[in-house]
Parts: structure tokens; C-alpha cells; sequence
């Protein structure tokens, strides 16, 4: 496995675990059975120079030089590659030396974009969107789907049949804070999934929607489809604890936490999952 994949497993478990823990939050269902409207408003809006700038006061000056040096270096001749040299450089000491992930993804999806590759823009986007999943401020959050966004039309521009593609804008708009109406994101989603219900990344982003949503019996129906297709879908069994637990199913959500705690190595994370089943099983059951 390259290194890069490597960081995406890594990224997403991570993400999956924050998620369940310290990022429950929910919102009224929707009346009419829709997913996630109402779910948020439009938030404000920061530019990546705004990013960048809050994160080099986190910098040495040494640190700061040397993104400086990289962000102006002169380019002549054959700028178009020059450029994407100084992308890949600049994600990778973002990522790996300044450890910031989202920055460092923005910059690969920088290169992608030049390059104009399906694989890499698709690559870019979803260690964003994890990033996106894992983000709490609103502003924040509309940042990096703004760029998820951005590079998977350019991907879908290349392929027009990619619905994963499509699914991440549709994940965009549900969780990405780029609208005040989630609506058209849910439709492109749902459109998927109506056209084909094998489809198991539409059926996760539409039970996370129900989840947001509160939708409990709706969302545990997706993620129960989705874990009898892929029974080691480590997202999918977490989003079916955390739905129990919300529910108040105690015993269907110590059993989804058990089912969780098995597959992971973390030594933290087994950790908190047990503190969850153990203050479970205290009350009644």
C-alpha cells in the first residue's frame, strides 16, 4: 500500500471514531421523511487565504521561510509543471512535517487539478471530505467542501458516469454547510440510490443524513443494508451503535459497540468504546 493510501485508511478511522464520540449532534426530522432539512444554514465563508494565514501563526519562523520559499518560487518556462511540483511539495511538507492534513490535501487537489487526473482529483477530494466529516466549525466546513466540490465536477467533467463523484457533492451539501438547504444534495444522492440500491457509499451518505436528522429508524434500515453487503464496514457498524445508542436501544447498541471494538487495534479507541458499554451497562437494560 502506497503511503498516500496509508494516510487515507488512517484519516478515515480516525475521523469514523471522532465522529461517534464527540461529534453526535442532531436536528429535527423532517416532516415530510426527507433527510437533513432544516439540518443547517449557510455558514460563513473563509478563503483559503484565510486558512493559510490562520495556520502560519502556528508556525516557527523557520517553518514560515520555508513555505515561503516554496510558495514563491520562480517559475519560467514550462509553468504548468513547475507549478505542480511546487503543489506536491508544498502538500507534502503541509501534511507530513507541519502535520496538517486538510492543508495538505488542499494542496494535492491543487496538482490534481493541473493535472486534470480522475484518479487523483478523487484522491484529493475524499481526504478532504474526511476532513470535512471530522470538522466542527461551520466556516470551516464550508471550506473544505467548497474544494471536495470544486474537484469532483472537475473529475466528473473527465467521467461523467462516476457516482461516487456525485455522491461526495450530494455529501457536500448535506454536511458540508455550502447551502442553507441540503435538499439538492440529498435528491443527487437519493437519485443514485433509486437507480441503483446496491450502491453502498449512497446508502451511507443517505443514513448518515437520517442520523443527522434524527431519523433513527430510517438510518439503522440503511446501515443494517449496507453491513449485510459489506459485514466489515467499520463506518457502517459504528453509525449502527451510535443509532441504537441515540435510540436508547441499549442492548442492540452494546452489541454494535462490541462488533466495532473487535475490528479496531487503537488501544485508545478500544478504550473509549468500552467506557461507552460499560456506562451502558450500568442503567437497565
Amino acid at each position: 500500500m502506497k503511503k498516500q493510501q496509508f494516510i487515507l485508511v488512517g484519516v478515515a478511522l480516525i475521523i469514523c471514531f471522532a465522529l461517534f464520540f464527540w461529534g453526535k449532534t442532531a436536528a429535527p426530522a423532517d416532516p415530510n421523511g426527507m433527510p437533513g432539512q432544516g439540518m443547517q444554514q449557510a455558514a460563513a465563508t473563509l478563503t483559503t487565504k484565510d486558512i493559510l494565514a490562520e495556520a502560519k501563526k502556528t508556525l516557527t519562523p523557520e517553518q514560515i521561510t520555508a513555505v515561503t520559499q516554496l510558495e514563491n518560487t520562480v517559475v519560467r518556462g514550462d509553468v504548468k509543471n513547475q507549478q505542480m511540483a511546487i503543489d506536491r511539495q508544498l502538500a507534502s511538507y503541509w501534511g507530513d512535517s507541519l502535520h496538517r492534513p486538510d492543508i495538505g490535501a488542499y494542496y494535492l487537489g491543487e496538482e490534481a487539478k493541473l493535472e486534470n487526473s480522475e484518479k487523483k482529483l478523487n484522491f484529493a477530494a475524499r481526504l478532504l471530505i474526511s476532513q470535512m466529516y471530522a470538522e466542527s466549525d461551520p466556516a470551516k466546513q464550508n471550506w473544505l467542501a467548497t474544494n471536495v466540490k470544486a474537484l469532483f465536477e472537475q473529475s466528473l467533467k473527465i467521467n461523467p458516469v462516476n457516482d461516487s463523484a456525485r455522491i461526495g457533492i450530494g455529501a457536500c451539501y448535506i454536511f458540508g454547510n455550502i447551502s442553507a438547504s441540503p435538499m439538492e444534495g440529498i435528491l443527487a444522492v437519493k437519485a443514485v440510490a433509486d437507480r441503483d440500491p446496491g450502491n453502498l457509499y449512497a446508502q451511507m451518505i443517505l443514513g448518515q443524513g437520517d442520523l443527522k436528522s434524527g431519523q433513527l429508524d430510517k438510518a439503522i434500515e440503511r446501515f443494517q443494508f449496507v453491513v449485510g453487503h459489506d459485514p466489515k464496514n467499520l463506518e457502517a457498524i459504528f453509525n449502527l451503535a451510535d443509532s441504537y445508542d441515540r435510540k436508547g436501544d441499549k442492548v442492540n447498541a452494546i452489541n454494535w459497540y462490541k462488533k466495532a471494538q473487535d475490528m479496531i487495534g487503537l488501544p485508545e479507541a478500544k478504550k473509549e468504546i468500552q467506557d461507552r458499554i460499560d456506562a451502558l451497562s450500568k442503567t437497565d437494560l
